[in-house]
């Protein structure tokens, strides 16, 4: 059994803000398969999918974002998937880019620090989706639990799709090549 856990804020206010692209991608995720909709447990709301033949639990930590550790602990402790995959915004990453990552840090993420702290190891794997950077001179919560503007929608869709692609190699232990084929620099329509 996978568990796939996208990273978020919940609440109305949040959605489609930066900080949810984890939310984004399970959502789509979710979209693609015939899962049925998500309820609440274990401090996240989940639902049970099958994907390519093996099962697995998508989740959305309920938790709030700097809390996401919380959830994630139950969610292992009760699911013990065989492979966890983390998906969370990165302002390092321009809109459109992803990352896939074997392991890893957190990287400055409070997320991703909530995680690997309440789980104690950094040995999970991650999509990591692009945000931009913040201006100069702009709050960091402000930038992150801002929208993202109309122009930018395109590439974000872009980004969500690659992302689930990306998932749905990493599910086929193919991470490797999900890394070989996704992590470098997107190009921009014009």
């Amino acid at each position: 059994m996978f568990l796939i856990a996208g990273l978020g804020n919940p609440g109305k206010e949040y959605v489609n803000t930066r900080h949810n692209a984890g939310f984004m991608v399970v959502d789509k995720l979710a979209e693609k398969t015939d899962s049925a909709s998500f309820s609440v447990k274990h401090k996240a709301l989940i639902t049970k999918v099958v994907i390519d033949g093996k099962k697995g639990i998508l989740a959305k930590p309920v938790t709030f974002m700097n809390a996401s550790g919380e959830s994630l602990r139950e969610l292992v402790d009760y699911y013990k998937p065989d492979k966890l995959i983390v998906v969370y915004d990165d302002i390092t990453l321009d809109v459109g880019s992803i990352r896939v990552r074997k392991h890893g840090s957190a990287g400055g993420h409070n997320g991703m620090k909530s995680i690997i702290s309440c789980l104690n190891t950094e040995e999970f794997e991650r999509v990591r989706v692009g945000i931009g950077e913040k201006p100069p001179r702009m709050d960091l919560a402000d930038w992150v639990l801002g929208h993202f503007p109309k122009e930018q929608l395109s590439d974000l869709d872009k980004a969500t799709d690659a992302a689930v692609n990306a998932l749905r190699m990493m599910l086929d232990d193919k991470t490797d090549e999900a890394m070989n084929l996704y992590n470098h620099k997107v190009e921009r329509d014009q």
